[in-house]
């Protein structure tokens, strides 16, 4: 047992050290304020790079043709261009270059869907699925749910694990293996997914977004940092930043989140802070438990007049999901996804 803890660590060092040396420093990846192309609209604005640099901004590569990139840096459509819902692409991938570094991004018609409803841990409760798998992911995408809500660890070997709990399968997912956690088995013949799996499973659609949980460490803080490090790299190489929405517990996880990329969509799930810190502190939005709002009537409201988002969390129960559809709630994370869906209709 004492050979395989200093393999497991071993590893973790090797896999780990790149990222938590770039945690130390001042890192900034290159990207966009915004990644959807608006419908119905002839040279519309998509989104500005960032960051901004004092050199000269490049597009060296749009294969659709359709795009260019103005002298403050926004990446447009071409003027006389236009989307429509008929357009048949819904993918465009483009290069831009920004003092001698090439970065690849992907823009993405905006059909994205409105309707309040987070699956939480993906849309399984009334189907044969479990909770946080890629069945759970995909009936999510299918009932036409505005996000799906996951969660994300980092194993023994540096895999970035799928799993609302610390432990799955009898096993603690930061202590074991890639390998042994996939070999748990989950209804539908599913296994233990990854990130990778999801991120690429998402980008097949442009109807849901992700809104992805980094799990604070058990094993400490700058475990914890690592774990956001590589979750925000991975969604970077795999260019779905489009797709991606960050929530966490973990106050620091988050800012690490911005520092890393500045126009993250990032959300505290804790009421622990007041709504003012978490706006001088440049988050997106609020996603706290519904306790917190049957506690503060004015909640709602007071954090809209901030411009911050508001998500509520978990409510399952009818009258509650009403109520709080009623007062404006920007999103509802739900386990009752299909019965949300049904009163979103009916309003």
């Amino acid at each position: 047992m004492k050979t395989k803890k200093i393999i497991e660590v071993i590893l973790c060092v090797i896999l780990c050290y790149p990222m938590m040396g770039w945690a130390n420093g001042k890192v900034e990846l290159t990207g966009l304020d915004n990644y959807t192309i608006p419908l119905n609209k002839k040279g519309a604005l998509i989104g500005k790079v960032i960051p901004q640099q004092n050199g000269q901004i490049t597009l060296l590569k749009d294969t659709a043709g359709i795009f260019r990139i103005d002298k403050s840096g926004c990446i447009r459509l071409k003027r006389n261009v236009k989307l429509t819902s008929s357009t048949p692409a819904f993918r465009y991938g483009i290069t831009i270059e920004s003092e001698g570094k090439t970065t690849e991004l992907e823009l993405v018609k905006d059909e994205f869907i409105h309707n309040k409803v987070v699956a939480h841990r993906g849309a399984w409760k009334n189907h044969d699925a479990s909770e946080n798998s890629l069945s759970a992911l995909k009936n999510a995408i299918e009932i036409g749910c505005e996000g799906s809500e996951f969660d994300v660890w980092l194993s023994a070997d540096s895999a970035l694990i799928i799993s609302h709990d610390p432990k799955i399968g009898g096993k603690q997912v930061e202590k074991t293996t890639r390998e042994e956690l996939k070999m748990i088995s989950l209804k539908n013949n599913d296994y233990v997914p990854e990130l990778k799996d999801f991120l690429l499973t998402i980008n097949k659609q442009n109807k849901t977004r992700l809104f992805l949980e980094v799990k604070p460490s058990q094993l400490g803080k700058e475990r914890s940092i690592a774990l956001t490090d590589m979750v925000v790299k991975m969604v970077h190489d795999l260019k779905v930043q489009a797709w991606v929405n960050y929530i966490s517990f973990s106050y620091p996880v988050l800012q690490r989140i911005q520092e890393l990329d500045p126009a993250a969509k990032t959300a505290f799930l804790s009421d622990s802070k007041k709504i003012e810190e978490i706006k001088a502190d440049k988050l997106w939005g609020i996603d706290y438990p519904f306790t917190a709002f049957k506690n503060d009537k004015d909640l709602i409201k007071n954090s809209h007049k901030l411009g911050l988002s508001v998500n509520i969390w978990t409510v399952n129960d009818s009258k509650d999901l009403k109520l709080y559809l009623d007062e404006g709630a920007d999103l509802i994370t739900t386990n009752e996804p299909e019965m949300l869906l049904q009163m979103v209709k009916k309003e």
